[in-house]
């Protein structure tokens, strides 16, 4: 009775068609392989023939419909749709948690993960920036932050002003670009582009998602800028107003920043971090969770410390520090992971460029100690002193640990987390540290070392790519795109979709006049289907790990620079600290008969060798 309710919901959630084909045909010989066979069933192994009995190719086009959709329904049982769990974690790459000795955290989105009420009012404060400082039209505040128009991964053409969704291998999905808040047709698409949808590389061509003329949105901070972005631009296309669409761009960016870098955002969290701060507990538990079992812990984060301090004593306490051994703030990430410049006073090659007035970067690398009144801030590194105690009975103290710890004692006497500049430590000219100096530190190299963030470049490509650590990517977004892969409506959409491509495919033989109208009409079905199961995550944009049927663009990265992913860190408490991933084998196209349309057919044979043989 289960499965006849099923099926029963199975057709309210697939489109009724009645395309008054028959719906039977005369039966056919069994083959091996295919089972008992069906009212007009056909093996898509055996050399076509004309249909059975006489009946007309439509006719039989029609039966295989028919017979597909009821063996769609029949292979779904009730439990199907509640296959995947939204706290799991996902494995790119085989990893085991046995062999990782020290884990890396960022902390915006990662250790703190934020309620989506902060997006309002960073676009709102952005929007007021450019109506007051930026001079921007005043009827610009008339637009309100729309949570469900943009996605996180999308591209901005600067010079069309163009908003898009992009695929794995370069190419505009159709129906997913606009401009301000409007959709722009396929065809305008396709002419800006000069007839294709396909976008050069060499536009794209930057690492970290930043091409010539098109920017990536990799940022879950970046929501709130695309929405000011799109409504700033029909503000100016619905009044008739001429703009720059690059310094329109650099404007709504700068607004953007200027939130982060005045502290606006810092202070809203840290005035209600109940509202603000989601799963601190659960953080706690993580944390706690690993100290206990004898793992290493450090921090490194863009975040300013006192406002690190401040969330971390909110969710796990005042001396939280002590879950720590290295604490790095302000880290001007991902440049921190690549760069092996050292600044120093009266050096021509001081971070000018970054409009600081000194050469010394105001930086301070770990949590250091109080500075008197007066007193210069100079980037320091905090290590505590459980961490050098641990090394020192295990005896991997490099000789420059050794060096530094002697050299720091003699400054701070007494208990306490030891801190110092990295400068003293190094060189005397050195100004500012970075993660080569760590490295040589702490000697943690390799796959010993697991790092979380949140941004897949900033975060994680180089830590990977270059350092040759693990990495797990924390995606918010994935919880809720799960729960609607667990729909009913999703999982029976999606399967028709696929088993209707695989009879578009076999099917494609027939070519007389009735049989290219049959064939059409599924198209057209094919693609009122992906229609709907894109508008189940986005209206306008879809899922952020897909097009149609492509990876998007920032799925292939998620795939490249993380070993797993997962919704938040929470989800490392259903998991041994000991448990080993492993990565599923997906089919290649080439292992085609395993996909879902294969399978439907109830025949795992190549499909149509004879018909196809001419294609060679």
């Amino acid at each position: 009775m289960a499965g006849v309710g099923l099926r029963a919901a199975a057709r309210r959630c697939l489109p009724r068609r009645d395309h008054g084909g028959p719906r039977a045909a005369s039966s056919s010989p069994s083959c091996p392989g295919c089972g008992p066979p069906g009212p007009g069933a056909h093996c898509p192994g055996a050399p076509r023939s004309a249909p059975a009995g006489g009946a007309e190719p439509s006719a039989h086009l029609w039966a295989r419909y028919q017979d597909m959709r009821r063996l769609v329904h029949d292979l779904l049982p009730p439990e199907v749709c509640s296959l995947l769990n939204p706290a799991a974690i996902y494995a790119n790459n085989e990893i085991s948690l046995r062999d990782v000795e020290v884990y890396g955290f960022d902390y915006d989105y990662t250790l703190a993960q934020y309620a989506d009420t902060l997006h309002p009012e960073i676009f709102t404060a952005a929007r007021d920036i450019l109506i007051e400082h930026y001079k921007y039209p005043e009827g610009i505040r008339k637009y309100d932050y729309n949570p469900s128009f943009a996605i996180r991964g999308l591209h901005y053409d600067i010079q069309k002003s163009l908003l898009m969704k992009i695929d794995a291998f370069h190419y505009v999905q159709l129906g997913t670009a606009y401009r301000g808040l409007q959709p722009v047709p396929d065809e305008e698409v396709i002419d800006l582009y000069g007839g294709t949808q396909h976008i050069p590389l060499y536009q794209m061509s930057g690492f970290y998602g930043k091409g010539p003329s098109i920017k990536q949105f990799m940022d879950i901070f970046s929501l709130p800028e695309m929405a000011l972005l799109s409504c700033v631009v029909d503000h100016f296309l619905g009044h008739g107003l001429e703009f720059d669409q690059a310094h329109l761009y650099k404007d709504v960016t700068d607004a953007i920043r200027d939130v982060h870098v005045k502290g606006l955002m810092y202070q809203w969290i840290e005035r209600d971090m109940e509202k603000y701060i989601l799963r601190g507990d659960e953080t706690f538990a993580v944390l706690s969770r690993l100290v206990a079992h004898g793992k290493q812990l450090f921090l490194i984060t863009n975040s300013p410390f006192s406002f690190v301090d401040k969330g971390m004593r909110h969710m796990v306490g005042a001396d939280w520090r002590q879950l720590f051994d290295v604490v790095i703030v302000q880290a001007d990430k991902p440049s921190f992971f690549t760069d092996r410049r050292k600044y120093g006073p009266g050096r021509g090659d001081g971070p000018r460029e970054r409009g600081l007035a000194s050469a010394c970067r105001p930086v301070c690398l770990g949590w250091g100690h109080p500075l008197a009144d007066g007193q210069a801030f100079q980037p320091t590194l905090g290590l505590s002193e459980n961490l050098m105690r641990r090394a020192h009975c295990i005896g991997t103290v490099s000789p420059a640990w050794k060096r530094a710890r002697s050299i720091v004692r003699k400054w701070l006497p007494g208990p306490g987390p030891i801190a110092w500049p990295l400068c003293a430590v190094l060189s005397s000219s050195v100004k500012e540290g970075n993660l080569f100096d760590f490295l040589r530190l702490t000697e943690w190299r390799g796959p010993r070392v697991l790092y979380f963030g949140d941004h897949l470049y900033s975060d994680l490509a180089d830590l990977m790519l270059r350092h040759g650590w693990r990495t797990g990517a924390i995606i918010p977004e994935l919880e809720r795109e799960i729960r609607i892969i667990n729909t009913e409506q999703y999982m029976h959409s999606l399967t028709w979709q696929q088993a209707l491509t695989g009879l578009l495919e076999r099917m494609q033989t027939y070519q007389d006049a009735e049989s290219r109208q049959v064939l059409a009409a599924w198209m057209k079905e094919r693609q009122e289907l992906r229609c709907i199961t894109k508008a189940l995550f986005n209206a306008q944009f879809g899922s952020i790990f897909r097009t149609f049927h492509n990876p998007t663009y920032f799925s292939r990265r998620l795939v490249r620079f993380s070993d797993l992913y997962m919704a938040s860190l929470s989800c490392l408490l259903n998991y041994r600290v000991d448990f080993t991933f492993y990565p599923r084998r997906t089919p290649l196209q080439h292992e085609a008969p395993l996909w879902m349309d294969q399978l439907c057919t109830g025949c795992m044979k190549t499909p149509f060798l004879g018909d196809m043989a001419h294609i060679r």
